[in-house]
């Protein structure tokens, strides 16, 4: 189980490596650098000289690359193109305020989203399937500025219950976050709700299918025996690796929630650094939004091979 564990460790290493070697390669391949981006009209002559040497690039890209990747690791990623600001101090804050949205998303999602697939697998077809099954695709397919706008409009504007577009500057504490970041959290909230409940209740519905419970109902077992004790545990297995990439999508993919709330998070900021052309504070968020996909996936593969019996025997089996 160790050696197993260790490899899947080591192969999530070996996908960090090649996605900062496309990262880096991409950003190379861009027409131009941070300093042309950064000085516009004024790149040439000493002054694109010196802007190149401070921020190191008048070395060759194989050496820029070690010195990054490097720095990476220690948490470095050096500095922005305007030379001004730490990107580890400026992205700090950031992922901080995305961990922030992301707890809150996933504190109420999760559990509520298992209860809901549960109830609606169990009770397949009935009204009550009927019912969060519908309310899951319209919040599957609406998109997220649009139910966005509407909560802002109804209670923002119409009641007064809590403010329209979060204000607190990035470096704040995180309680002064509260309560700005609840309408954002709930839009998030809401998409995930949907898509997890309908993967457990896909799972609920196999797992209740199956032989092995089959078998249980023939032989007078209690049907809540079955379910809790049977059905539930392999049934909820699919739904770690769903919630990992809903963590890996909360922290990176929210662009357009950030955006329309003005929140402080990675989201909005790679746009920011997109429309600046800031390069350096581009590679270093792609690198950080890879890494956490990559780590949260591993932690979840171990997870699943950790609490499954059948996938620990198979591999066992095939050495």
């Amino acid at each position: 189980m160790l050696r197993m564990l260790l490899r899947r460790l080591l192969l999530g290493v070996v996908t960090v490596w090649i996605v900062s070697v496309i990262i880096f390669a991409g950003v190379e391949a861009l027409p131009g650098d941070a300093c042309t981006a950064f000085l516009e009209r004024d790149a040439k002559g000493k002054l694109l000289e010196n802007c190149r040497h401070d921020l190191g690039l008048d070395k060759p890209a194989v050496t820029r690359y070690l010195d990054w990747a490097a720095g990476a690791v220690r948490g470095d990623f050096g500095i922005s193109a305007d030379g001004q600001q730490s990107i580890a101090s400026m992205v700090g804050d950031r992922v901080k305020n995305s961990f922030l949205l992301a707890a809150g998303a996933l504190a109420v999602g999760v559990p509520l989203a298992i209860l809901l697939g549960v109830i609606t697998g169990l009770w397949r077809d009935r009204w009550i399937d009927i019912l969060f099954s519908t309310g899951a695709i319209f919040a599957m397919t609406i998109p997220e500025f649009v139910s966005a706008t509407v909560l802002i409009l109804i209670f923002a504007i119409w009641l007064g219950w809590v403010p329209a577009i979060v204000l607190t500057p990035a470096d704040a504490p995180a309680l002064d976050f509260f309560p700005e970041f609840i309408l954002a959290s709930v839009v998030l909230t809401m998409v995930m709700i949907a898509h997890i409940m309908r993967m457990v209740r896909s799972s609920v519905i196999e797992a209740m299918a199956s032989d092995y419970v089959q078998m249980a109902m023939l032989k007078g077992v209690p049907y809540w025996r079955i379910v809790f004790r049977h059905a539930l545990p392999n049934a909820l297995l699919p739904a770690i690796n769903v919630v990992a990439l809903t963590v890996a999508w909360l922290l990176g993919g929210v662009v357009v929630v950030e955006v329309v709330f003005n929140y402080p998070g990675l989201g909005r900021t790679m746009i920011d650094a997109i429309s600046d052309r800031d390069l350096p504070v581009v590679q270093a968020l792609a690198m950080i939004v890879a890494a956490t996909y990559v780590g949260v996936n591993l932690i979840a593969d171990m997870l699943t091979i950790l609490l499954n019996p059948r996938l620990r025997t198979q591999r066992m089996r095939r050495k």
